[in-house]
């Protein structure tokens, strides 16, 4: 697993630039990333950030 962003705000940066360069959706990403999906959304959540299949990134 890599050493992702616990802070949020950090989180939501480092997930939309991963997403944005290197993979073409978000189950990709947590795939290769070693993270569970669910938590990933869960704490983007909680700052009122939602993945957007369209735009493959959290808006």
């Amino acid at each position: 697993m890599f050493n992702i962003p616990k802070d949020p705000a950090m989180l939501l940066s480092y997930i939309n630039t991963q997403l944005r360069d290197y993979y073409p959706s978000l189950e990709e990403c947590c795939h290769s990333l070693g993270i569970q999906e669910e938590d990933l959304t869960l704490s983007l959540a909680a700052i009122n950030y939602y993945y957007d299949r369209g735009r493959n990134q959290f808006v």
